[in-house]
């Protein structure tokens, strides 16, 4: 009976933090395949950097999945707010600069990128919303019109020789931790006293739940939809501006594919596709489980071609369990 009670309680505690129990059990098989160094410090400093843009990216469609939605738009969004943060950030004696001769403060490249995010947002929304496009199709038309309007603004050109303030950005640290980590603590912070600890919060979790009994319950269903997709725009313009600080440039191939990395991400941290369900500390955990897995293929020496199957796989895995879940429980 003792035996039949711990296996039970292992059966339950293994499903309710799924999560969890996968990112721990990679870490310490990572751990022994590579005898332990792949857990230094440096090594794991190393993968927190390398994943903290991707976060503000899971943070934004996580949100968005929550209500039932999905955004295929990610990875242009922030290729275009990337370029356009990137672009009043350049030094002003550099002759192929967008804007040459000219020399704007730091908050300018923060504040046109987080804005540019914002704006596609909107669009999104609207479309969404009022527009009553299918997310998928929605989202599938506005990805195609930013990449086309950064191969414009950018006349296709990278976008480079960018001040140390800028760079200073993301590349700098205090003490032993870097900038980035320290920004994507922030966030992730601010999303989830959002998400659990104010009524819009609520809101679209309802509206992923049942969006019909969210509007009978008074909900404005439209308005919430069109800001949920306005936030993960501005996450996207964040995301972008450190890219490109990070970086030290941008062009046409910054971030190609982060869409599919966050969205496999945060279906990876428990957000449910079927809408309603999912918590930021489940974001992050996807997006660092998913960083592992690259990192640890990387230092085993897995060609990358592989991890781009890895990921494609993990994400149709985890989307199945995800409705067979639901599915039981309903």
């Amino acid at each position: 009976m003792e035996t039949k009670k711990l296996l039970s309680d292992g059966k339950r505690i293994a499903s309710q933090y799924t999560t969890w129990v996968t990112f721990v059990g990679l870490l310490l098989l990572l751990s022994i395949l590579t005898k332990g160094n792949a857990l230094k410090w440096n090594s794991i400093r190393n993968l927190l950097i390398a994943e903290s843009v991707r976060s503000f990216a899971a943070l934004g469609v996580g949100m968005i999945i929550i209500t039932k939605g999905i955004d295929l738009s990610i990875g242009y969004v922030v290729c275009l707010t990337a370029s356009v943060a990137a672009s009043f950030a350049q030094n002003p004696d550099y002759s192929s600069a967008i804007y040459a001769g000219q020399s704007f403060p730091l908050i300018v490249p923060i504040v046109a990128a987080v804005a540019a995010g914002g704006l596609f947002g909107l669009f999104n929304g609207y479309l969404i919303a009022y527009g009553k496009l299918p997310p998928f199709i929605a989202t599938l038309g506005s990805m195609s019109i930013a990449k086309g309007l950064q191969l414009i603004y950018t006349k296709a050109a990278v976008v480079g020789s960018l001040n140390q303030n800028f760079k200073n950005i993301s590349q700098g640290s205090v003490g032993p931790v870097p900038n980035l980590i320290i920004y994507v603590i922030i966030a992730a912070f601010i999303v989830w006293v959002f998400l659990r600890h104010t009524r819009q919060g609520t809101h679209f979790y309802a509206i992923g739940g049942n969006s019909q009994a969210a509007r009978v319950s008074g909900i404005n269903v439209e308005r919430d939809l069109m800001m949920v997709y306005f936030y993960a725009g501005l996450l996207y313009g964040i995301a972008g501006t450190l890219l490109a600080s990070r970086l030290g440039l941008a062009n046409s191939l910054t971030a190609n594919g982060m869409e599919l990395d966050a969205i496999a991400a945060v279906t990876v941290g428990g957000v449910s596709q079927s809408g309603g369900v999912g918590t930021v500390g489940g974001m992050m955990i996807g997006v660092f489980t998913m960083g592992l897995i690259n990192y640890g293929m990387s230092f085993l020496g897995v060609d990358s071609y592989y991890q781009q199957l890895v990921k494609g796989l993990i994400i149709i895995v985890a989307v199945y369990f995800d409705m067979k879940k639901y599915a039981r429980r309903s």
